[in-house]
């Protein structure tokens, strides 16, 4: 995002209507810091959960444009003026108005994290500020957004520096273009302008290309990536090269184009939802707005209210604003939960107190200081300190989790530990208040899954069709599927074990968030019609294929009812009879693996609440009853009950004790992400597992 103020900004004088008029001899344009603060007000109030503004992100593509406008224009101008153009002077330019704030702000959103966020957060997200210290935290959120085991992270308190990152990235590769297409000129003869919006359309035909496929494709990635955003700081490129052009048009159709690109800026924001594929097409609504207003401006069509003196203060101050209104936003979050419009409101209005003072205090002291403006070198060194300020603030706090002693899953004994009573129920499990050493820590419990997930064997939400992997004997004459959610695959592991010892050809085809049943569930508050397709395929299939067994479990226990539209358990019931009793009838054994007691109750995810009890491991221990309510058991026990066929294995019994389940067992943290249980705790109940799968429909 640009929030950059390149041109100067002194020597304005005051219209009547209390408009700012632009003095010829410094070029300062108010209409260009009237569209700054159109477009970080849009951010703001979006940020803030204004509903009647659902795409206020659009505020970001705004400032893409205004950033390749400016940027190229002082470009532009060198070259001209002088026929060359010193990167040194650029990137010392560059740094002194974009570091001093960035580092400021990284530093204190590492200390607001580290006095509210979750502890087993401290490493991503210190390692988020390090990737934005260096400008590249872009590329890591875009991996972390396609990662199915990163959904139960937060928002990071720096996950609007993606659009800096951008950006930056942008002034590395577009000098470079320009100083090649200076070369071009200077041996060719070329006109400079032509020959820059050649070498222009190098850079935006290619990115706006790939970003029309990529946003179809890959849309959570898309939307960070470098490449399906350069496109849109090349459209203010290009009117920066069309400048002389643009102050030939009359100045009645400047204000209808003025006016008009305002208002698809404006209409974008209140039209456009979070919902939409993002950039992509659409993405040419705001950004041809902004180009329309930034030409209008050239002829004096610019709309008046940009010029007003409030959008000019706003616009002068916006860089400083975007900095500091997220991590002020998500520390609120962290302290009071997720912050209402109201509360979010008074949050980013709040954030001007910051803003202001970092602007005055440090942006532009430094930025104008008369040591800095004679010395590249000097400048250079400040940016490299700068930047490696932030980065160790970031350090210190991947360096601020609690542990005990680490040791690895041989360590452990886990559900290995259990012992058979004389009543042959399994004895041992205790809550204790703190251990020793643990496996995994729990800051590493989000990633303590099984290497299904590397292989890509969990289909994804939108998946229609059943894709299997491969595990077990691949030369085994006993076909075994394990289907479900990804309740059903955590599991994996172990039963690949007993596959491989057995002889079994383990077939594996989960689908997230999507047990193996004849109905509707529900996903985040909607209908998900993709899992219903799904099962219906992956039936089909079943039946065609006959497998000697079929191994499923599932989260959730109810589904919604056709008739009503409501969540109901008798609908889930009767959907997951019929699925069970269409295999039992083509000669297929079912084993319903029992879904684990949901941590009902817990405040935060398990293992967030173990690092931050590690000296009162109780508090993290749940009810049984009431965990075993909050699964998928329920459903499960009554399809059982009307297919007596369907073998149920118990996994309860190996987790909780008769009243509570620990978060801790044998030394080894249970949980992970939500109810999901962690790998090194599965394989430790492998044995269990073993006994029971063999004990009579699996032999």
């Amino acid at each position: 995002m640009t929030l950059t103020n390149s041109l100067s900004t002194d020597s304005t004088s005051t219209l009547p209507e209390g408009r700012v008029a632009a003095p010829a001899k410094t070029g300062f344009r108010p209409d260009i810091e009237g569209l700054r603060a159109v477009a970080v007000g849009l951010v703001l109030l979006y940020h803030a959960g204004i509903t009647v503004i659902p795409g206020g992100f659009v505020g970001v593509d705004v400032f893409f444009v205004l950033s390749g406008f400016l940027i190229t224009g002082l470009l532009i101008r060198e070259a001209e003026n002088t026929g060359r153009i010193s990167l040194p002077n650029f990137y010392s330019r560059r740094a002194k108005r974009l570091l001093p704030a960035a580092a400021l702000v990284l530093v204190v959103t590492a200390l607001i994290t580290w006095l509210t966020g979750a502890v087993v957060e401290f490493e991503t997200f210190g390692g988020d500020i390090v990737a934005a210290a260096i400008y590249l935290v872009n590329w890591r959120l875009a991996d972390r957004s396609v990662d199915y085991l990163a959904e139960g992270t937060s928002q990071s308190p720096v996950q609007h520096f993606w659009s800096l990152a951008v950006e930056e990235q942008f002034y590395i590769v577009w000098p470079l273009v320009l100083l090649l297409v200076l070369l071009v000129v200077r041996y060719t003869g070329a006109k400079l302008r032509p020959a820059m919006a050649v070498g222009l359309s190098f850079v935006a035909v290619p990115s706006l290309v790939w970003s029309i496929v990529a946003t179809a494709n890959l849309p959570a990635q898309a939307y960070f990536v470098t490449t399906t955003r350069l496109w849109e700081l090349a459209i203010g490129a290009f009117v920066a090269v069309g400048a002389a052009l643009w102050t030939k048009i009359p100045r009645v159709a400047a204000y209808v184009l003025g006016w008009g690109g305002l208002a698809v800026i404006v209409g974008s924001a209140l039209v456009l939802h979070k919902t939409v594929a993002w950039p992509g097409s659409l993405a040419l609504l705001p950004t041809l707005g902004t180009a329309a207003v930034i030409i209008a401006g050239s002829s004096g069509g610019s709309p008046g209210l940009l010029s007003w003196k409030p959008m000019v203060w706003i616009g002068g101050m916006s860089y400083s604003l975007y900095l500091w209104h997220w991590p002020l936003l998500i520390g609120a979050a962290n302290l009071w939960g997720k912050p209402d419009a109201l509360t979010g409101t008074l949050v980013v209005v709040a954030a001007i107190i910051p803003s202001w003072l970092s602007l005055k205090l440090v942006e532009n002291p430094i930025r104008h200081s008369p040591a800095f403006a004679r010395s590249v070198a000097r400048t250079m060194t400040m940016a490299l300190v700068l930047s490696l300020v932030g980065g160790a603030a970031g350090y210190a706090l991947t360096r601020a989790v609690p542990q005990v002693e680490t040791v690895s899953q041989e360590e452990v004994d886990g559900a290995a530990a259990l012992k058979k009573g004389g009543d042959g129920q399994l004895q041992g499990i205790e809550v204790v208040e703190s251990v020793d050493a643990m496996a995994p820590q729990p800051v590493d419990a989000p990633d303590d899954v099984p290497g299904a997930y590397a292989h890509d064997c969990q289909a994804p939400f939108d998946a229609v069709v059943p894709n299997y992997c491969e595990f077990g004997d691949p030369d085994g004459t006993r076909t075994v599927v394990l289907a479900g959610d990804s309740k059903a695959l955590q599991w994996v592991d172990a039963i690949d074990a007993i596959a491989r010892e057995k002889g079994w050809r383990l077939l594996v085809a989960t689908k997230s968030s999507c047990g193996l049943y004849d109905a509707m569930p529900e996903l985040e508050g909607r209908p998900y019609p993709d899992c219903q397709t799904y099962n219906t395929a992956l039936l089909d299939e079943l039946v065609e294929m006959k497998p000697t067994a079929v191994i499923v479990s599932q989260r959730h226990s109810q589904a919604i009812d056709p008739a009503t539209g409501k969540l109901s358990q008798a609908t889930m019931v009767d959907g997951t009879v019929r699925a069970w009793q269409r295999l039992v009838g083509a000669g297929i054994k079912v084993v319903a693996l029992q879904d684990n007691p949901a941590p009902v109750g817990v405040d935060g995810d398990v293992y967030e609440c173990v690092a931050e009890h590690l000296d009162q491991l109780s508090a993290c221990a749940f009810d049984r009853a009431k965990g075993t309510a909050g699964s998928g058991t329920p459903a499960q026990l009554a399809a059982v009950k009307k297919v007596p066929a369907v073998k149920f294995v118990k996994v309860a019994d190996f987790m909780c004790n008769e009243q509570v389940c620990p978060a801790v067992i044998g030394d080894v943290l249970v949980y992970r992400q939500g109810s999901h249980v962690t790998n090194t705790y599965v394989m430790t109940a492998l044995p269990i597992l073993r006994e029971r799968l063999l004990g009579g429909t699996l032999k």
